[in-house]
């Protein structure tokens, strides 16, 4: 499935996003460059809402350059299979070699300012989310990160207030009724 069709998929799922979904579009068919970090206004980047095998809590870093507790995820470089983008950004933020899609379809779709840093201008994140299964918990903190930790969901607000991360939170709270 192209990017544009699995968005296209989300936003029939979440009309409540019909904004966000409309941005995303709007920049992947105006911008051949999308998934491209050379590119100014912004790129797509691919992210991990990594979830444990007991399907309560979630790995969160805490990111060395936002200073911020947030997802796994980072730079898609070029490709354009967003999936392999968050799966590998997973296991290389955590460590983790085992872990696969959980959820076939996009979990979340946020679009985020970057702030500027060093040689690199604000810039935005059109950041896609997938749910992502841990085949286990021992993870390694990398150079990204100050730290790991996992995280019950439902403390999730003990880590972080950021929008987006609440609002995966409330959807995934609703999503592992199926997988239970």
């Amino acid at each position: 499935m192209t990017l544009i069709k699995a968005i296209e998929d989300y936003a029939e799922r979440h009309p409540e996003e019909h904004d966000t979904t409309l941005r995303f579009l709007d920049f992947i068919r105006r911008e051949p460059g999308c998934f491209s970090r050379q590119t100014a206004e912004g790129h797509i980047t691919g992210s991990a809402w990594m979830i444990d095998r007991g399907l309560d809590h979630t790995l969160l870093t805490h990111h060395r350059k936002l200073n911020k507790w947030l997802q796994l995820g980072g730079h898609a470089d070029g490709d354009h299979d967003v999936v392999r983008v968050a799966l590998t950004e997973a296991r290389e933020e955590s460590g983790i070699d085992d872990v696969s899609l959980l959820h076939p379809t996009i979990f979340d779709l946020d679009i985020h300012v970057i702030p500027a840093r060093a040689a690199d201008p604000e810039h935005l994140h059109y950041d896609v989310r997938y749910v992502i299964l841990a085949g286990h918990s021992a993870h390694v903190v990398g150079a990204e990160s100050h730290d790991l930790s996992w995280v019950p969901v439902e403390n999730i607000t003990d880590f972080t207030q950021e929008e987006s991360m609440l609002r995966m939170a409330t959807k995934w709270k609703k999503l592992s009724e199926q997988y239970r």
